[in-house]
């Protein structure tokens, strides 16, 4: 991005929230473009880029799922859906998507405030992270991944990791054998574990076991410890 301000795309029908989210994220230096449906929304991200997505599942014309999904078919844009509370169905299936993050309604702008500041220091760190002494790529049983070019290959096979997937397995890989809570992996990925449900972790495991694993209902790569968390298997 050459703009000093962050562009965050603000995607709900409802003007209303378009307001009552908008206001504060101007106020704090922040440009914010608004799309009121699916194809506007589709429409706007093809125009020009943007740091941060923040996605509503309920839209006219194309629903957030569907654009989350051709959103993520294209670009590796952070992406925060806004999902009903009581629907926890709606905050699985965008992550499976490639949502990087969800907030539930009703929530408070400080919460609002605070996953979109944390959406945007994670840019930051992965774009000034310099060469590390441990970006030694992890070949394991025809299992590659490269740390430093966050690519990864599976039997020679590359595989499509989301930034959370890859930070999640980055985190576990090099430290073979170590426990991680997944309050420690949600710190790890966001910078903090406010306001997020630790089973969003669960989600994302299953998905690398799903990409990674040759049965992934039995895992050799990424293993549970129950009542704690996981780890990578000791080398």
């Amino acid at each position: 991005m050459t703009s000093t301000a962050p562009r965050i795309l603000l995607v709900d029908d409802e003007q209303s929230i378009q307001t009552l989210l908008s206001y504060p994220l101007r106020k704090e230096g922040y440009e914010v473009v608004s799309a009121l449906d699916g194809e506007q929304a589709l429409a706007r991200a093809q125009e020009q880029a943007f740091d941060v997505i923040v996605l509503d599942v309920m839209l006219p014309k194309l629903d957030g799922f569907e654009v989350c999904r051709q959103l993520r078919a294209r670009s590796g844009v952070p992406i925060i859906m806004l999902t009903a509370k009581t629907e926890e169905f709606d905050t699985v299936l965008g992550l499976e998507l490639g949502a990087d993050d969800y907030i539930t309604k009703p929530f408070s702008m400080r919460e609002f405030r605070s996953r979109i500041k944390a959406v945007l220091r994670r840019t930051e760190r992965l774009g000034a992270r310099p060469q590390e002494a441990d970006d030694e790529p992890l070949e394991e049983d025809g299992l590659r991944v490269d740390f430093a070019k966050r690519l990864v290959e599976v039997r020679g096979e590359p595989v499509k990791l989301t930034y959370v997937e890859f930070e999640i397995l980055t985190a576990l890989g090099r430290s073979p054998g170590r426990v991680f809570s997944r309050t420690m992996l949600l710190e790890r990925v966001w910078g903090d574990s406010a306001y997020r449900d630790p089973r969003t972790i669960d989600v994302h495991i299953r998905h690398l076991r799903e990409k990674l694993e040759v049965d992934p209902r039995n895992p050799t790569f990424i293993l549970t410890d129950r009542g704690f968390g996981y780890h990578f298997r000791d080398r």
